[in-house]
């Protein structure tokens, strides 16, 4: 590709790219204009639809110690929870000595005594939803929602005439603001049921621009060192500005002469990288500290080349499974229990992955694309199939997403590519790189909590014993709140564990808190630090509760759990995030090692003037 051409805005190239396009990769087929929309199968009455792993099994599993792998309740249950009106009366909170946890049974009571409260039918009516809503276990809308959302929206559409539907390949016209019809390709990775989705289509004035050496990037991360301008200084710029447009650029240029180094020092880079990794060279540094490249830069080019071939490997395994005749895949395949290596789909894996992955994130347009979504549903899939003891369970498909987002912005020049920008415009080669590197960084993750998702769940549920013990330490007042109102901790900080808190703030914040965790992750020349990613996320859990104490211990039972579900972090910004780390780094280091300490009240408390 010319260096013209890869600077055409990306929503507006020329279908004529796909012809320079190469065939190796298994899951790219080049759009088939004259197919016309499959029907949806119908769903079979026995197809059970949620998690492997749901909010109120993770509660029943504190009084029951079967092995057995949890089931998502039915559906109906819902229903009824929804439409029937109470007659129990509310649950009585009797006061109790010490901090042992109260039964469970008070918040299931909860649960089906305060439907009256809510207005149910008024809020439905309002709102648009329905007696059938069956939203995720952790708070994501419903797929029958977006279902109604959608078919809303196209009836309000339908008065203009919209024609066929443009593809995502085609060149988008200035004034199209329309809905894009679903049109559904002959490829193996297309989900057995999704909501008829309106996927967003940027103008041409909203395209991002592709780096003309994204080839060279291709090969080597490093390369991308070379490419970093640093803006200038405006004119009317403050005295404090000045200091920290300069102070930025020599925190740069302090990684990039880490990065550039022939044997890369880790222990530098994860000092560095504590406090903060600049966009610029994010992507490559956590690669590094993940283990996933290597240090030394003469390995680095065939490393890549190995993995990304693994990779896509696994996915033509996985999803061909019309084998080398050229057959086409489908995911409906008889395969349903079998792994990859049968060559046909895990339909329950399969099932579940395909109604999570567009409600992944939904109000970000990014993930809102064809192209993007379809990526997710391979990764997670086929890292579903590689780890049978887990599967996949809910909260996994969050994981990825930095990932994904930050490899990504790699290839693009302008660095908020979170809207804008339709990735199935970019060269194949690209998204290949970005799925394989998003896959094997997230695999790299999980290896050290995949306890937290095998039956049971025993990792999460040794963290939220731990959390528990530890609020009891830094914040006695608030520990005993909770238990007067027979809060349960596992009832809001199942969540904080299973999405590593990324359910409650912003995946740009996720990011930058994700920077500091990756420091503190296995130190691979001193294998001391195990379980630090992990263990590190404890202490921030902790300071993230009890930064709410003086809220919290005004409040009822139905009011904690309404506020923790909800709560009040859209407008933080890096700088709340890096107090939030600078306390958790506090009590780690007060109780990390010294659980004797957990036992007594707390006798200081955190510097607030902590600085990262």
């Amino acid at each position: 590709m010319s260096s013209t051409a890869s600077q055409l805005p990306l929503a507006g190239r020329p279908d004529a790219d796909l012809e320079t396009r190469s065939s190796t990769s298994p899951f790219w087929r080049a759009p088939q204009r004259d197919t016309p929309p499959l029907k949806k199968p119908a769903r079979e009455s026995t197809l059970v639809v949620g998690a492997s792993y749901s909010h109120t099994d993770v509660l029943s599993l504190n009084l029951s110690n079967s092995s057995s792998r949890p089931r998502t309740p039915p559906s109906s249950s819902s229903t009824h929870l929804r439409s029937a009106p109470s007659t129990t009366s509310p649950p009585v909170h009797k006061p109790t000595s010490g901090l042992s946890s109260p039964p469970i049974k008070s918040y299931m009571n909860f649960l089906s005594n305060t439907n009256d409260d809510w207005g149910v039918d008024e809020a439905d009516e309002m709102y648009g939803y329905d007696e059938e809503d069956d939203g995720d276990d952790f708070g994501l809308p419903s797929l029958s929602n977006m279902k109604r959302k959608s078919r809303r929206i196209a009836a309000q559409n339908n008065k203009s005439d919209l024609g066929g539907g443009s593809d995502m390949m085609s060149p988008l016209s200035d004034n199209f603001s329309g809905l894009h019809v679903r049109r559904y390709s002959n490829s193996a990775d297309i989900a057995i049921e999704r909501p008829a989705s309106s996927y967003p289509m940027p103008k041409k004035s909203e395209g991002k621009i592709l780096r003309p050496q994204y080839k060279e990037i291709l090969r080597d991360p490093a390369n991308a060192l070379h490419l970093i301008n640093h803006p200038s200084t405006p004119a009317n710029a403050t005295p404090k500005e000045v200091d920290a447009i300069n102070s930025r650029i020599t925190r740069i240029n302090k990684f990039k002469k880490i990065l550039q180094a022939s044997t890369i020092p880790l222990s530098d880079l994860r000092t560095l990288a504590w406090s903060g990794v600049p966009e610029e060279v994010r992507a490559m540094t956590w690669q590094l500290l993940l283990s996933y490249l290597p240090t030394s830069s003469e390995r680095r080019v065939a490393t890549l080349e190995r993995k990304r071939k693994e990779y896509l490997d696994g996915v033509r395994q996985a999803f061909d499974k019309g084998g080398s005749g050229g057959g086409t895949a489908t995911p409906t395949g008889t395969g349903g229990g079998k792994g990859a290596g049968a060559r046909g789909l895990d339909e329950t894996i399969w099932h579940q992955i395909s109604i999570d992955v567009p409600r992944t994130n939904p109000h970000i347009e990014l993930y809102g694309y064809e192209a993007t979504q379809r990526s997710l549903e391979r990764i997670l899939y086929v890292w579903a199939v590689r780890h049978p003891a887990s599967g996949y369970v809910q909260g996994i498909n969050d994981l990825v997403t930095p990932f994904w987002q930050v490899f990504l912005g790699t290839y693009i020049t302008d660095p908020d590519i979170e809207s804008g920008m339709d990735p199935g415009q970019l060269p194949r080669a690209v998204l290949d790189a970005v799925e394989a590197d998003a896959f094997w960084c997230l695999t790299k993750l999980l290896d050290g909590i995949q306890d937290h998702y095998i039956v049971a769940q025993p990792g999460i549920q040794r963290q939220v014993a731990a959390l528990r013990d530890l609020t009891a330490r830094i914040d006695a007042g608030l520990a005993k709140h909770l238990e007067k109102e027979s809060v349960e901790f596992i009832q809001f900080s199942f969540r904080w564990m299973n999405c590593l808190l990324m359910r409650e703030i912003s995946v740009k914040n996720t990011i930058r808190m994700w920077d500091t965790y990756m420091a503190t992750n296995l130190n691979l020349l001193n294998q001391a630090e195990e379980q630090g990613f992990s263990e590190f996320h404890l202490y921030v859990c902790a300071a993230f509760l009890v930064k709410w104490s003086d809220k919290l211990v005004k409040m009822d039972f139905q009011e904690i759990m309404m506020f923790l579900q909800s709560l009040p972090t859209r407008s933080w910004t890096e700088k709340d995030i890096e107090l939030l780390l600078s306390e958790a780094y506090i009590w780690q280091s007060l109780f990390k090692g010294s659980s004797a300490h957990l036992r007594g009240p707390a006798s200081r408390s955190p510097s607030m003037n902590f600085q990262l």
